[in-house]
């Protein structure tokens, strides 16, 4: 027996006489999906399905098309990703065209990928999640308070940023990659960025008058992830009126702020105390750190340095 498309198919250049015209209504007719459409709406008459057909036939042979349907590559449809549905409009038979299973997964992926934004974070990181981090005894603590984070947020809660420091290569940032990942599972946005990098950039954000919008995103982001604060070197108006600028904001709003860093809180106060000229200013200083100190909780993470252990395993 021919398939349905087969036997469904209008030449566009042919035109069918009235016995075959009929025959074809038939066959369409009694496809699942059409008579589904005539069970829900008795009032349509024949003739109406019979100045439908072209409509009928392209239901008819797109739903066979999704049927053995593998993937949008794939998809042979006219609107790539989408499967036409009957609906009946004022005495009138029309067509609906809404998003196939493949299409929405595909939507929603790159919805909920937008939710993340980072700058000059390695990829390995942006992949990062709380099953892949392996749980040693230095680090279970601290995974199951950054997963509590997550959960607080997702019910509505203000909870404490996290200060996640310690020597190079323990996990720090895969930690914080793992937070990005699992907030976006509750709609929540993020920014994460490599602080040395950004810190280079903002004198170009200057000259291009950029300077002001890229500050905005950085203070309103639900979650900001100050990546390697303390590696980076900071003018006196860096240090005051951006990273000053937008941990004020931050505090104001009650937004979180997760950092990492291999300087504890009281070595970061000292770098922020140095000035260009090799002064010291703790006052002011002291000021950005409160703006930090208040507002997180502090873990201390050791282990050995998977930086060097992934290298000699590659």
């Amino acid at each position: 027996m021919n398939r349905v498309e087969d036997l469904v198919k209008i030449k566009r250049n042919k035109r069918l006489d009235p016995k075959q015209r009929e025959k074809q209504l038939q066959i369409l007719l009694r496809h699942p999906e059409i008579a589904k459409f005539r069970h829900e709406h008795p009032q349509i008459s024949d003739q109406l399905y019979r100045t439908s057909m072209s409509r009928l036939n392209q239901v008819v042979q797109e739903r066979e098309n999704c049927n053995r349907c593998e993937g949008l590559v794939s998809c042979s449809n006219i609107m790539t990703g989408h499967v036409p549905h009957l609906v009946a409009y004022n005495d009138m038979i029309d067509l609906q065209l809404k998003p196939c299973h493949y299409y929405r997964s595909i939507e929603e992926h790159n919805r909920r990928s937008k939710l993340i934004r980072s700058h000059h974070i390695p990829k390995d990181i942006l992949q990062a999640s709380f099953d892949t981090i392996e749980p040693n005894g230095e680090r279970i603590s601290v995974i199951e308070d950054a997963i509590q984070f997550c959960t607080q947020l997702a019910n509505g809660q203000n909870p404490k940023g996290l200060y996640l420091y310690g020597p190079l290569g323990v996990g720090k940032s895969h930690i914080a990659g793992a937070i990005m990942n699992q907030l976006v599972q509750y709609d929540i946005d993020s920014y994460m960025f490599y602080v040395p990098e950004l810190m280079r950039e903002i004198n170009d954000s200057i000259q291009d008058n950029t300077l002001q919008s890229k500050l905005d995103v950085l203070k309103k982001a639900s979650v900001l992830i100050f990546d390697d604060i303390g590696a980076e070197f900071l003018s006196p108006w860096k240090r005051d009126e951006v990273l000053g600028a937008i941990l004020q904001y931050r505090a104001a709003e009650g937004l979180p702020t997760i950092y990492t860093s291999n300087l504890d809180l009281e070595e970061l106060e000292e770098h922020l105390a140095q000035t260009q000229k090799g002064g010291n200013d703790k006052a002011k200083a002291k000021r950005i750190l409160e703006r930090i100190t208040h507002y997180v909780t502090p873990y201390y993470i050791e282990g050995q340095n998977w930086r060097k252990k992934l290298s000699k395993k590659a």
